[in-house]
């Protein structure tokens, strides 16, 4: 494939992508290219520097894959981190989120338990929720 810098007769730039030069001269030639600015097949090959890959030039290398235990890893310790600069509010979490998200209370970041019944009727009554692995410092 070659990417083609074109010009149509009322002076209008554009790219194409070509299989090859031929391909683009049949092809303009059969009246099939067309400039998308104003739809003239009256168009032209522009000059351009030719890509050539060389030795010393090689393909760029593939990222790596990405590692998904570090990807967790470093998604809980963000989630931590954030927890860290919350509210604690121990035991009246539910109660709290509660109360925040019906605007009974000022919002601001909280965190604190719950049990998974509370956990899953905050999230029915569309309230949001992150549960977040405790850290082991958090644990004694």
């Amino acid at each position: 494939m070659i990417v083609l810098d074109l010009s149509c007769d009322r002076e209008h730039r554009f790219e194409a992508w070509f299989a090859s030069s031929e391909a683009f001269e049949a092809q303009r030639a059969a009246g099939l290219v067309g400039c998308p600015h104003c739809g003239s097949s009256d168009v032209r090959r522009l000059p351009s520097a030719p890509y050539v890959q060389t030795s010393s030039h090689s393909a760029p290398a593939a990222p790596a894959a990405p590692n998904p235990q570090a990807i967790a890893a470093r998604l809980i310790e963000t989630l931590r981190s954030a927890a860290a600069r919350s509210e604690d509010v121990g035991e009246r979490f539910a109660e709290e989120a509660r109360r925040i998200h019906y605007g009974d209370s000022e919002e601001r970041a909280i965190r604190g338990k719950a049990d998974r019944e509370e956990m899953i009727d905050l999230i029915e009554e569309g309230i949001p929720i992150l549960p977040v692995p405790p850290d082991k410092d958090d644990m004694h």
